[in-house]
């Protein structure tokens, strides 16, 4: 349910003053950093937007795939090039976890150490950092409270739903603490003692070099009590501000978008742009809590997108699905990131791109198919050179490069449904 509620009052729930936009220091970033917008929809309040990188260009609306730890699962750099995915998301969180950064940085930064000249974007870590279990939450299925006079209320499965958490993704490591300064948590790989803040986020993503970095927030949950998620939504505006001057200091030709939060609270919502959109930051990405479902997370972006400033490139976090795009590329979305096509080619879900859908490898007419590619259209290494009956073959016979196959024609089929979508924009089609 999207929620409204009277002027916001944040002084008396967070000692730290925000940073006022006239404190920070001149910053520009035009010389390595575009944006354009090539076209607005007179249908709806779509456009066709270009950003230039340093590591190439970005036509938008623009289906981002999520390399979690520097690769797309199952298929390697070169060849998620290949499927013609401009953007790719690298999460910094399991990259701090799983890799040296000294390394990565000594190597020339991650586009030189994973050979991916195209674009990357690195999010702050907040995400799963807080997916590790919220203190503060009613929604953490960890189960774990060292605090007896704060218990966890244990909610029903559907209660506990929502849009952001549907995959069921979970984490082993733990968070200790949430202090002004960022959060302590223990690594799900070997059990050590990390810090993640405003400050060690930006560092680490200086370390990585992607084109486009985020800066460190926290991800309250849906059901959280509202008056915390002020609490957190004020935490956020000073972690994000200190991240854009920590960023100012060494931009390394690197772009830094905000992150709106204030969950289905339409007024935190518009509470959270007016400031973020104050100060300097190249672009704005949408986070936090998007509500229960689809109808919920499409009834908050039909209020919050008329305050975006549509003089930036807007980036949607964590949200890519077919049925989800249809209903946001309308409202102006520019960008958006998800393993939707991934995760769907090891369950077996093949995307067709013309008419945006899927089918399933697995059932028994594809078997037949022996001079039939996965899709007829589609021009993909998988499609020009095997039949979707060897691919159905694969898929029964649990062979492991099915999954490369799959992603690889799952990648190309959302890229070219993206390359579909900015046509029908600049026809004024959509």
């Amino acid at each position: 349910m999207i929620k409204s509620c009277g002027k916001i009052t944040q002084e008396r729930l967070y000692e730290l003053p925000l940073i006022k936009a006239s404190e920070f220091p001149k910053y520009d970033s035009s010389d390595y950093f575009k944006f354009e917008v090539i076209h607005q929809s007179k249908k709806s309040n779509a456009r066709v937007t270009k950003i230039t990188t340093p590591h190439g260009i970005i036509m938008q609306p623009n289906f981002v795939p999520v390399g979690t730890v520097g690769t797309i699962k199952f298929l390697d750099p070169v060849s998620t090039k290949e499927t013609k995915s401009q953007l790719m998301f690298v999460n910094t969180y399991h990259m701090v976890v799983n890799s040296d950064l000294k390394l990565i940085e000594k190597a020339g930064g991650i586009h030189k150490f994973i050979n991916y000249q195209n674009p990357i974007i690195t999010d702050s870590g907040g995400f799963q950092v807080f997916s590790l279990g919220h203190p503060e939450s009613k929604n953490n299925e960890n189960g774990v409270d060292n605090d007896d006079s704060n218990k966890i209320e244990v909610l029903n499965k559907e209660e506990r739903r929502e849009l952001k958490g549907m995959s069921g993704k979970k984490y082993e490591g733990s968070i200790s603490s949430i202090q002004d300064t960022g959060v302590t948590f223990q690594s799900y790989k070997n059990g050590d003692t990390i810090e993640l803040g405003p400050v060690s986020s930006i560092k680490y993503q200086k370390q990585l070099g992607a084109d486009i970095i985020i800066p460190f927030d926290e991800l309250p949950p849906y059901h959280m009590d509202e008056e915390k998620i002020l609490r957190s939504l004020h935490r956020t505006h000073h972690w994000e501000a200190t991240s854009l001057l920590e960023h100012i200091k060494d931009p390394r030709k690197q772009a830094i978008y905000s992150v709106i939060h204030g969950g289905v609270n339409i007024e935190m919502r518009k509470e959270s742009i007016e400031y973020l959109t104050s100060l300097p930051f190249d672009g704005i990405a949408l986070g936090g809590s998007l509500g229960k479902d689809r109808n919920e997370m499409k009834e908050l972006l039909k209020i919050m997108m008329p305050f975006i400033p549509k003089s930036k490139p807007n980036h949607l976090l964590g949200i890519g699905d077919l049925e989800s795009i249809t209903s946001i590329i309308p409202l102006g979305v520019d960008s958006f990131d998800s393993s939707y096509p991934t995760r769907s080619a090891r369950h077996g879900q093949i995307i067709i791109a013309d008419d945006p859908s899927f089918y399933l490898i697995k059932n028994q007419e594809n078997k037949l198919k022996i001079d039939e590619p996965l899709d007829k259209s589609c021009d993909c290494h998988t499609c020009k050179n095997y039949s979707r009956a060897y691919i159905h073959h694969l898929f029964k016979s649990h062979e492991q490069i099915y999954f490369t196959l799959a992603t690889q024609h799952n990648l190309r089929a959302m890229a070219r449904i993206m390359e579909n979508y900015r046509n029908k924009i600049l026809q004024d089609e959509v």
